[in-house]
């Protein structure tokens, strides 16, 4: 359960609630016991406008209370608690906070293995089968699932989530608030082999990996992405950074404060990604580039040169009848020829 002043206070660590005065003190003690859409809350739930096209439902909705700008806070219905806010998707996410399911915390399963000299914080929450190696350093009231490893020398911050199956490898670096969904991998030896005369026959000399990946704070990282620890430098993430599940992230890449990954992107080694990039879905970047700040890409671009003017890209044919783009591609191809 959660207060109308509880939520005001979450919030406001985002931007203010101009109508907070008007409430009585019966309506900011009011209760509620989650979230809802316009048509489905209930009484009992907090919903919100962010889009001027669900005003209709508004008007028909059973909310304990709604998130508005002020443009829409007379257009609420008598009953329901207007909070006004600037942007209400943003408070509804700060919202959604509140409601979320947490595990127990402070509690070290007697399965898990830790090393001796590894130094856990206080309130710390470790699952079972969990193996935590040598040196390593886990800070304070961070959360580990089951059947976490972090390798040798590794450092955990504070307040970090790391779900199921994640791997930290040796000697790589998590800030605070970090959350790794299930599966993720972060500092596995990167993709570096050198060719032999004849690799047919004696194959690929493997290139050890003697650098590490360094995370900054508040970053998301989703489930079964992988990030490549660096050949000689290091992989960075910066602070603030979103990736979606399924990204591939090779060694030495650097991606700057900010920026937002989605799902089944690849980036090849040792290309910098600038601060505040947001890169669609299925986006292919080739490696020893460097994107500047405030670029956008379209889902299932292909990035073969560096970007230096910030700006929204895309390339890639959209779908269409398999006989018309199979003429269309023939033109195409026709463009590069005299």
């Amino acid at each position: 359960m959660t207060t109308i002043e509880q939520l005001i206070t979450q919030i406001q660590m985002r931007q203010p609630v101009s109508n907070k005065s008007e409430l009585s003190c019966e309506q900011l003690q009011s209760s509620l016991t989650g979230i809802g859409s316009l048509f489905d809350a209930n009484c009992e739930q907090l919903s919100f406008l962010a889009d001027p096209n669900y005003i209709s439902s508004l008007a028909q909705s059973q909310a304990g209370a709604v998130l508005v700008t002020k443009e829409y806070q007379q257009q609420v219905p008598a009953g329901i608690i207007p909070l006004v806010v600037d942007n209400p998707y943003l408070a509804y996410a700060s919202s959604s906070q509140l409601f979320a399911f947490t595990s127990a915390t402070s509690h070290i399963h007697k399965s898990a293995i830790i090393a001796e000299s590894a130094v856990i914080g206080d309130a710390v929450s470790i699952g079972p089968f969990c193996v935590i190696g040598d040196q390593v350093t886990i800070g304070a009231r961070s959360c580990l699932d089951a059947h976490v490893v972090v390798e040798a020398h590794a450092v955990i911050g504070t307040d970090c989530v790391l779900n199921s199956q994640v791997v930290v490898s040796h000697h790589c670096i998590l800030g605070d608030h970090v959350r790794l969904h299930a599966g993720a991998s972060i500092g596995a030896e990167g993709f570096g082999f050198a060719p032999s005369k004849d690799p047919s026959t004696s194959g690929w000399e493997r290139i050890a990996q003697l650098g590490r990946v360094v995370i900054g704070n508040h970053v998301r990282i989703g489930s079964n992405t992988c990030i490549d620890r660096g050949a000689i430098d290091d992989t960075v993430i910066g602070n603030h950074v979103i990736i979606d599940n399924l990204v591939q992230i090779a060694h030495n890449v650097r991606i700057g404060d900010g920026s937002a990954i989605a799902s089944q992107t690849g980036i090849a080694g040792s290309t910098t990604i600038g601060k505040r990039c947001i890169i669609g879905g299925a986006v292919g970047i080739t490696g020893h580039i460097s994107i500047t700040d405030d670029v956008t890409l379209s889902g299932m671009s292909m990035v073969t040169k560096s970007i230096k003017v910030a700006g929204a890209y895309s390339s890639g044919t959209p779908a269409m009848p398999t006989a018309k783009w199979r003429k269309a591609a023939v033109r195409f191809r026709k463009l590069g020829y005299d």
